[in-house]
């Protein structure tokens, strides 16, 4: 039976499914656990298999807190892919949540099994693996997400659209940062969450940078429409020793020769979410807020400011509507965000399987591609801050 209608308005609100798709989880932490909440919320999936944990034990406590069947709790997800893929109820999808150095192994052997991946970010720790994951997507074409949420926020995806329309005129400058305070304890490395984090054969050759900077570099350019070019970076470690960043700083060049600024740390006191977007145009600019997510500043030059709230009508349009829940003054926030993701993840792994071609404009979740330019970034920043902070290519 198809899940998704068979005449889809690709304009209007979303279609609606004719059944849950199934969702497995690879890998048990915190972030798991955030991202299957969302994905419920959006009644498009429902949770029923995963590898949660590579030990036995801890496999099958696992299991009971995720309320599911033994059977389908694996220990590795070479066997739970192709397990599932021998299922007449096997998972539609997978979310990969585990630490960066395993994402690629674990992506490869769902995509082989023709199973659809979103991954978390980064995408991996080496380019070349990056590359193995666009050839690999290209050639089962199966869908792949990655969780660059921060552009599922619907005043960013306004925001978006404000750029595309000329609301603020041609882009001159793009500025980004992205300051939280967690780490400022001085025994925070004794973590556990963290630990992984700051360990260079796990996390890779960044930690600030591959954790919370490329979500800042992809948000600018996913509003912008302008890629990423060059840029020169500077590694610090501000607080107590650490094998790898807690800080860093970039100077940076987008298409059409756009400066721009990407400033990130987790030793900001005071600072949780701050994650800020400032693109300043010939005609006006936009601001926005993480902490403050339900407002964009949109500023067109030499009239007043407008500050758009997200909720249904009075200058959201149709298209951003479509990501919205609640009323105007009914807050939403990361949960919904996350939401928007699934929920369009979900669209396009039902488009798949039911053999829909749609339209390139229809979906704007984070892809594959996406996720390899993130990867791509990171290593510029490594080589730009080992040259002393010299101008690198990305």
């Amino acid at each position: 039976m198809p899940i998704l209608p068979e005449n889809i308005d690709f304009t209007g609100p979303f279609p609606k499914q004719s059944r849950r798709l199934r969702l497995g989880v690879i890998g048990g932490g915190r972030i798991s656990q955030t991202q299957a909440m969302a994905a419920r919320l959006t009644d498009r999936w429902e949770v029923v298999a995963g590898a949660l944990s590579s030990d036995p034990a801890r496999a099958k406590a696992a299991a009971a807190d995720w309320h599911l069947p033994k059977e389908r709790c694996y220990t590795s997800f070479t066997e739970m892919a192709e397990a599932e893929a021998g299922r007449a109820d096997g998972v539609d999808a997978v979310m990969i949540t585990t630490p960066n150095h395993l994402h690629h192994d674990a992506a490869i052997a769902f995509l082989e099994a023709g199973i659809d991946v979103l991954c978390d970010k980064p995408l991996t720790n080496e380019v070349s693996e990056a590359d193995a994951l666009e050839d690999a997507t290209a050639r089962t074409g199966c869908t792949f997400g990655v969780s660059y949420v921060m552009s599922c926020f619907a005043m960013i995806r306004q925001a978006r659209e404000i750029v595309a329309a000329g609301g603020v005129g041609k882009i001159n400058q793009i500025h980004v940062e992205f300051m939280q305070d967690w780490m400022t304890p001085e025994d925070v490395a004794e973590a556990a969450h963290v630990k992984w984090r700051l360990d260079p054969a796990k996390s890779g050759r960044t930690s600030c940078v591959g954790d919370i900077g490329t979500h800042a570099a992809h948000l600018a350019q996913f509003v912008s429409h302008l890629p990423l070019t060059h840029l020169r970076s500077e590694f610090h470690v501000c607080g107590a020793p650490k094998p790898l960043e807690d800080t860093f700083f970039a100077w940076e060049r987008y298409a059409d020769d756009v400066p721009g600024t990407l400033m990130a740390t987790r030793l900001a006191p005071g600072n949780r979410g701050g994650l800020r977007l400032r693109i300043f145009g010939s005609e006006g600019g936009l601001e926005w807020d993480l902490e403050q997510s339900e407002y964009l500043k949109h500023a067109r030059f030499g009239e007043p400011d407008r500050i758009l709230s997200r909720g249904h009508g009075h200058g959201v349009s149709p298209r951003t509507e479509r990501l919205i829940r609640t009323g105007r003054g009914f807050p939403e926030g990361l949960i919904e965000a996350w939401g928007n993701l699934y929920t369009e993840f979900a669209l396009a792994t039902a488009a798949r399987r039911d053999k829909i071609k749609v339209p390139d404009t229809w979906l704007d979740m984070p892809r594959v591609a996406d996720g390899a330019t993130g990867v791509r970034f990171i290593d510029a920043t490594v080589r730009s801050n080992e040259k002393g902070g010299a101008w690198v290519k990305v």
